[in-house]
């Protein structure tokens, strides 16, 4: 029991998670802030990834740092961003874009 109040991991859940959460992916040094999501990386092969993010606590340093990745990369969650009723509306909206590939 004593190991859950020491635990700082948050459940990833299946659903996107929001702007300003960090979390650790296998392989990778430091965390990482999502600081975009459904996102398209502009040098690649038109692959849309579910997230973007940076190096925690550095922040965005130029496009050589940003990190794209999938929710099932995510290894743990240890920060989740803040959520206000506008971004349970915008992530909703999302899905359904998303839904119909109007994206």
């Amino acid at each position: 029991m004593n190991e859950q109040f020491q635990s700082r991991s948050i459940d990833k859940g299946n659903d996107l998670l929001p702007i300003g959460t960090v979390l650790k992916i296998d392989g990778v040094e430091p965390f990482i802030m999502i600081y975009g999501r459904k996102q398209n990386q502009v040098d690649g092969d038109g692959k849309m990834w579910d997230y973007v993010g940076c190096p925690y606590p550095q922040g965005h340093l130029s496009t050589n740092t940003n990190l794209f990745f999938q929710h099932e990369d995510i290894a743990e969650v240890v920060f989740k961003g803040f959520e206000t009723e506008g971004e349970l509306a915008f992530r909703k909206e999302l899905d359904r874009l998303l839904a119909t590939k109007d994206v």
